[in-house]
């Protein structure tokens, strides 16, 4: 009988890089194409064979479902560092902008891949929730600070930046969401 060890193995370094490297390919050819992109083309653009692309993701969805989660996973690492940074108003917009560069390639995705596939994706990453919860680290921070209102819910501010992103999603000013980003937060913040 051969036991099973406490911890996973961790991957090798050489196997860690392909997949970084699979993943930054895969994100630059689904938000830039326009249009599907071969696997066997991101394998190429990451510096891999098509072999070592299939044995880290066996599908196309998963794949797609992997750049989602790490793109998602850095913009919500991007939480604590801006609360040591700076005040919570201000470090909250500066997420925002961040969420929606993260929003941008998400559309990006959309475009060329099935929309299914990314439904999926942001099922499964449990989206929804997490950011959620970061939204709720601001807020308690901020009216701890005392300079955002202790009153905010997370979920309502979450609406509303969701909301930002959908009405704006065909607009041709580049300034729109900023702007209305910029009156969400004014919106919370305790000076109004």
């Amino acid at each position: 009988m051969t036991e099973t060890p406490a911890h996973p193995r961790r991957p090798r370094a050489d196997a860690a890089r392909n997949r970084a490297a699979i993943l930054d390919a895969a994100r630059d050819a689904l938000t830039s194409s326009g249009e599907d992109p071969a696997l066997e083309a991101i394998a190429r653009a990451a510096g891999v064979g098509i072999g070592t692309l299939y044995r880290n993701f066996p599908t196309r969805e998963e794949l797609v479902a992997a750049v989602y989660a790490s793109e998602l996973d850095a913009v919500l690492g991007t939480v604590g560092p801006l609360l040591e940074r700076m005040p919570a108003d201000a470090a909250l917009r500066e997420f925002m902008r961040r969420y929606a560069g993260f929003i941008a390639t998400k559309r990006g995705m959309a475009e060329s891949v099935r929309a299914g596939a990314l439904r999926s994706a942001a099922a499964s990453a449990d989206t929804r929730r997490r950011v959620n919860e970061a939204i709720g680290l601001f807020l308690a921070e901020g009216a701890q600070q005392g300079v955002l209102r202790s009153d905010a819910v997370a979920d309502d501010v979450t609406a509303a930046m969701i909301g930002v992103f959908l009405s704006t999603a065909q607009s041709s000013d580049p300034g729109q969401v900023d702007r209305l980003l910029d009156l969400v937060v004014r919106g919370l913040r305790v000076d109004g």
